[in-house]
């Protein structure tokens, strides 16, 4: 299984830079796991490129999967209402 682990702010500002990392970082195995635990601020912008991504990997036959999701991922998929549809187990801190 491959690992990436996602830094800093994943919004349109890094959108571009990251969704390439991320089309690179498909092409390595089938088993792929992100840590999204370092991500300090996402947008929208961002919330696309993990959903781009997860789609990506499944019409690709891979098994691409999202963990240690930060505050700032949790607020997001929240907001948006899209926590259950990554399939991926979400911890939710109180």
């Amino acid at each position: 299984m491959k690992n990436l682990d996602i830094q800093g702010e994943l919004t349109i500002y890094t959108a571009a830079t990251e969704k390439q990392r991320l089309q690179e970082f498909l092409e390595q195995d089938s088993q792929l796991e992100v840590n999204l635990s370092r991500v300090s601020e996402m947008d929208t912008a961002g919330l696309q490129i993990l959903i781009l991504m997860k789609k990506e990997a499944e019409r690709s036959g891979k098994n691409l999967r999202y963990v240690m999701h930060s505050q700032a991922v949790l607020d997001i998929l929240e907001l948006s209402n899209t926590t259950a549809s990554f399939g991926d187990p979400v911890v939710l801190h109180s």
